[in-house]
């Protein structure tokens, strides 16, 4: 497991900041009882920070014919919808939330060319609830196969998530299962679907991001 880079970032910003805090209770409240639970709520604040940031290793078991997980979540949606702004049709919807306590590097469902990115600047509603995927921060990301299949995945912003990376461009060859984006802090990622496809996630179902087999193409 490693750190990744966006941690890299902010964990000195953190880390500064609830040490700046320590002082101050140190100075203000050390003689009250309060003090030692308020040192141990930012040790703990300081682990979590760190451990949000983690990114585990794993093996990808690439298969053109699978479609692997984008985020580690919750299945939230599984439903045929009208999708409005890339292909103009119905497709198969699954939705993956995103605690702040889930890895969130978001990672390649199947690989190919992508095909189109766009980013939407918008509100910061729950990223759990339905007019998240339309109203809320959001990047649209398209990933073609060989065989002219595309997959459509959208990383949407939450309530505290506040910045959505990708890394990747239209034009760009990715392999399955590899990075390309990062959301920071609770999110969500929609996956779309040809109808049709075979899809092997229930409602209510955990995913392991580049390993979970959400659906067959």
């Amino acid at each position: 497991m490693k750190i990744h880079k966006e941690g890299l970032k902010v964990i000195p910003i953190a880390f500064f900041t609830i040490a700046v805090i320590d002082v101050i209770i140190y100075i203000f409240l050390q003689n009250f009882l309060i003090f030692y639970f308020l040192m141990a709520a930012s040790l703990v604040l300081a682990v979590l920070v760190v451990y949000f940031f983690r990114v585990p290793r794993r093996r990808i078991l690439k298969n053109e014919s699978h479609v692997l997980a984008p985020a580690d979540g919750k299945v939230v949606k599984i439903k045929e919808v009208f999708e409005e702004e890339y292909f103009k049709d119905n497709r198969i919807q699954v939705s993956i939330f995103m605690s702040p306590l889930n890895v969130h590097q978001n990672r390649a469902p199947i690989g190919g060319e992508i095909t189109f990115i766009k980013h939407h600047r918008g509100a910061f509603y729950p990223a759990f609830v339905e007019k998240s995927s339309l109203l809320n921060e959001r990047c649209t990301t398209v990933f073609k196969l060989k065989n002219g299949t595309e997959v459509l995945s959208r990383q949407i912003a939450g309530t505290v998530a506040r910045r959505i990376c990708n890394y990747k461009k239209p034009g760009d060859k990715i392999e399955q299962g590899s990075e390309y984006g990062f959301i920071r802090f609770g999110s969500r990622v929609d996956v779309f679907l040809p109808v049709g496809t075979k899809i092997n996630v229930e409602f209510g179902g955990k995913t392991v991001g580049g390993k979970t087999i959400i659906a067959e193409i």
